[in-house]
């Protein structure tokens, strides 16, 4: 289990999203009120759509959000789709921290298991998060993390497809920075 901790004033704005979902040929000229536990629905449905976009395989997958955490809960097959997952969830405006249940299975080689101890067995090494600050670019990103600014499609991949372009960043953004 992980928890991350996100910028709620960041992310990907439901705007639109939330008018769609819960106005059904109303008159747009009268407000509409959402209550807590619609605005966690919605927040559910968005991130679960959201996860669906992004393309990474999970199995089983649950998203739960109460106020500003959500829980993640299912399978995935890596370290990698289970970063991004928390990522797709904690850049959504409005949460704050991710509670990240997802499984990793991981399927060990029959090789390494019958050959080496399970001690011997390494993890997949662990991504650091970073959150966007003003005036960061992912060269400049890169230039921090791997000693060279060039090194900034290595971050761009990495949190594909959160990220579209990679002049796009904004404060307050969580980005996925893979082990060198």
């Amino acid at each position: 289990m992980g928890l991350f901790d996100f910028v709620t004033a960041a992310g990907s704005k439901l705007g639109g999203k939330i008018w769609d979902l819960t106005h059904d040929e109303v008159d747009i000229t009268k407000p509409k009120e959402i209550s807590p536990e619609q605005l966690n629905e919605l927040r559910a449905k968005s991130i679960s759509e959201n996860i669906k976009e992004s393309e990474v395989n999970v199995e089983g997958l649950s998203v739960v959000v109460d106020g500003e955490e959500v829980i993640l809960k299912g399978k995935v097959k890596s370290r990698e789709a289970y970063e991004k997952l928390a990522l797709v969830a904690g850049n959504q405006h409005g949460i704050g921290r991710v509670n990240c249940q997802l499984v990793i299975d991981t399927p060990v080689p029959v090789s390494t298991v019958s050959s080496q101890p399970e001690s011997t067995v390494s993890p997949e090494p662990e991504s650091t998060f970073y959150t966007v600050k003003s005036g960061d670019t992912l060269s400049k990103i890169a230039k921090q993390f791997y000693g060279d600014a060039s090194k900034y499609p290595v971050i761009f991949e990495a949190n594909k497809p959160m990220l579209t372009d990679p002049n796009k960043i904004y404060v307050g953004q969580n980005l996925r920075i893979p082990p060198q």
